[in-house]
Parts: C-alpha cells; sequence; structure tokens
C-alpha cells in the first residue's frame, strides 16, 4: 500500500486529515534551537504565536523544551516538563487543534499528553527511551517517529552509511515494530527520515530525491527540512531565517512524492506551496 493512500492519522482525541498535504507548525520553548531560539520563551508569546500559526493553516502544533539542532546538550526532563507543559495548557485553554510534543523522554511525553497534547514527536524513533512506546500505547496518543544516527550533540560525527536509504529505512521499521508490539495502533503511526540528523549534505540530498522509498513502511510521511543547514549550503545562507525560499522547494518536491505531513516554521507559504504543488500532482483543484 502507498503510504499516500492514507487519509487519516489519529491521535489521541483527534485526527490529521491527510488527504491534502498536512502543515505542522513548529513551536518552539527553547533559549537555543537553531532558529528561532529564545523567541518564544514567555508562555503568552508562546500561546500567541500558536494561535498565529493556526491561523495561517497549521493542522497540528508541534511543541518543544529541548533543543535537538547539532550539538545541542540535553537538558533535564524537569527543566523541559516546566518550559512546554504551560504552553500546553495555555493552547489548550484557546484552542482544539491538535498538539504533538517534540520529545525523546517518555516522562516528558506521558505529561504533557495528560496536560492536553494528542502526539509524540520522537526524534529517536524510540531508540533513545525504551518506556515511550508504552506511554504511547497507555495514553493513546499518535506517534512520530523520526530516523537519528545519534544524539544531537554527537550525531554529526557519523554522517557516512553503507547504504543510507536501507540503514533509515531499516530503522524506521525497526521503531515501528515496537510501536505495534507495544500496542500502538497503526493508524496512528508516521514515519520521518530525518533530513539533518546524522546526515552530510550529500546524504540528506539523496534521502529528498528518494522520498517515496519510503513508502514501503505504509505509513504517512513527515518531512522536517525547515530552514536547515543544507539548504544553507545550497544557498550560501547562513542565517537560518533566509533559507525559506529553499524550504518551500522541499516541500513542492515532498508533494510531489507523495510526503503528506510538513513540519515547519513558516506555515503560510508552506501551506500555499504545498497545495498548488498537490494541485499539480492530483491535476484538480483541493
Amino acid at each position: 500500500m502507498n503510504s499516500a493512500a492514507v487519509q487519516r492519522l489519529s491521535g489521541r482525541d483527534c485526527q490529521l486529515d491527510l488527504i491534502y498535504p498536512c502543515i505542522m507548525g513548529v513551536l518552539n520553548v527553547t533559549p537555543d534551537s537553531f532558529s528561532d531560539g529564545g523567541r518564544c520563551l514567555n508562555v503568552e508569546v508562546a500561546v500567541q504565536r500558536g494561535l498565529v500559526m493556526q491561523q495561517e493553516g497549521a493542522a497540528v502544533l508541534d511543541i518543544g523544551g529541548e533543543s535537538t539542532r547539532p550539538g545541542s546538550l540535553p537538558v533535564s526532563a524537569e527543566e523541559e516538563l516546566a518550559r512546554i507543559i504551560p504552553v500546553i495548557e495555555g493552547l489548550r485553554q484557546e484552542t482544539d487543534i491538535p498538539l504533538s510534543v517534540d520529545t525523546s523522554k517518555s516522562v516528558v511525553a506521558r505529561t504533557a499528553i495528560a496536560a492536553g497534547a494528542n502526539f509524540i514527536n520522537d526524534i529517536s524513533g524510540l531508540s533513545f527511551d525504551p518506556d515511550m512506546s508504552t506511554v504511547a500505547a497507555e495514553t493513546g496518543a499518535g506517534l512520530f517517529l523520526m530516523h537519528t544516527s545519534g544524539r544531537p550533540e554527537v550525531m554529526q560525527q557519523q554522517t557516512e552509511y553503507q547504504n543510507l536509504l536501507n540503514e533509515v529505512t531499516t530503522s524506521l521499521q525497526r521503531g515501528i515494530c515496537q510501536a505495534l508490539a507495544a500496542g500502538v495502533e497503526s493508524s496512528r503511526i508516521s514515519v520521518d527520515p530525518g533530513i539533518g540528523f546524522g546526515k552530510s549534505v550529500l546524504g540528506n540530498l539523496d534521502l529528498l530525491h528518494h522520498l517515496d522509498y519510503l513508502h514501503q513502511l505504509e505509513c504517512p510521511i513527515l518531512l522536517g527540512t525547515s530552514r536547515k543547514s543544507f539548504i544553507g549550503e545550497i544557498l550560501d545562507r547562513s542565517d537560518p531565517q533566509q533559507r525559506n525560499f529553499g524550504t518551500l522547494a522541499t516541500i513542492a518536491l515532498g508533494v510531489s512524492q507523495g510526503v503528506q505531513i510538513f513540519r515547519v516554521h513558516d506555515v503560510l507559504p508552506a501551506r500555499e506551496t504545498a497545495l498548488v504543488a498537490w494541485a499539480i500532482r492530483e491535476q484538480k483543484l483541493p
């Protein structure tokens, strides 16, 4: 089954409609994220930013309290929770938009789901914390599984692979099997090739050229390329804020290969780019 045929992704008490491209808005509540660190440390500012992204067309918001940029160091679960829980609770008072918690710690995920989150976005693909799959199963949360070669502080030290496509696919399949074995329903699982996580520039381009290879996993595909350094390398743009046009090119390419979910900082241009690419691919109006 081509994963593009999957029309919905289930989360706790919600579903994402995947008939059309789905936009996930990035809401980092961190001082050191590579592109937007420090912009939403204030709870009220973060909540308002989330509401603006919803108005611009985001279907889900991804809230993170720990930077995963290359070279970043981990923070404690307590610090992560102190950053994200007030934002989740604040958003829940204002909107019912699906929320995802961007964490690789099971205790953070469980607490975030109890506070009102619907999905878990685990950059480790369940490899950092063995209890994460249990939390997803017990809470009914949806699960985004990403590939990385290691933790953020060391992942760019290992960017060579015998066969990148096969290794990414095998790793993601391992995460899927782990989730299913724990009791997570297949309708709740999406996969992410992990652009920029333990990959060289050429490795990222290889994955982007072969995104349709991931359809063999029979899950919706999440693509996160927004403002990433490989775009800066191509365009000679050291400032992440100047990589939006390059990001939009990857989104159009992703839509053409059946990617259904896009994690972005700039929601409105991403949504419009994705819809036009979808209309061209399908030869009909959205």
